[in-house]
């Protein structure tokens, strides 16, 4: 599958990297050129590739989103129509600035600017180091992934993606009720747990 990932932080060079070793032909973007990234390409191999984001967009079936929240109005929707877009962001009031978001999650938000996308919330309640080094082989208890978003079809696929990386995926609803569940603070957020223990955990959050 061809992936693609925008944002070069921890969180979009990590998925890149895992990707690419599970097999996935990955291109990789920034807001700072695709010269900035020779060194993260060369380091994963001759699967993966940089990119400018509109390249990146129109290049991946699934697309990582991993930038600052505050940035996702720039992100190029023409070329995300129709994509499974993975929205791997986080708001935070300190670096992103107070926003308004009339009611809706941060996800839902993305939805609305990308309309004709699938966006799955995922890849952001795990630390970088974590999802690094924290998958294990099929057969293992495996640490969690979460996932949400409101088209089954693209959850099956970012779950598909998500056990090809060792780990297991577990969804916590609708990218508003879901969302909110995997927002910074939630009792989900940056805590390693199993699949046993998150769905006892989100039990006892519902």
């Amino acid at each position: 599958m061809n992936i693609g990932i925008i944002g070069s932080g921890n969180i979009g060079t990590t998925t890149a990297r895992l990707f690419a070793g599970a097999g996935h032909e990955v291109a990789v973007s920034n807001s700072r050129g695709p010269e900035t990234l020779d060194a993260l390409v060369e380091e994963i191999g001759p699967q993966a590739r940089a990119a400018t984001v509109e390249e990146t967009a129109a290049f991946g079936e699934v697309v990582v989103v991993a930038m600052p929240f505050f940035a996702y109005e720039t992100l190029p929707a023409y070329q995300l129509a129709g994509k499974i877009v993975v929205d791997a962001m986080n708001y935070y009031e300190g670096r992103d600035g107070r926003m308004n978001f009339d009611g809706l999650t941060s996800s839902e938000l993305v939805a609305r600017a990308l309309s004709r996308a699938r966006v799955v919330k995922a890849f952001n309640t795990m630390y970088y180091e974590t999802l690094a080094t924290g998958g294990r082989p099929s057969g293992n208890s495996r640490l969690v992934l979460f996932i949400a978003g409101d088209d089954a079809e693209a959850k099956s696929v970012v779950s598909r993606l998500i056990e090809e990386i060792g780990f297991a995926p577990v969804d916590t609803g609708s990218l508003g009720e879901g969302g909110h569940r995997q927002q910074p603070g939630s009792p989900i957020y940056n805590v390693p747990m199993d699949e046993e223990q998150a769905r006892e955990t989100l039990a006892r959050m519902s």
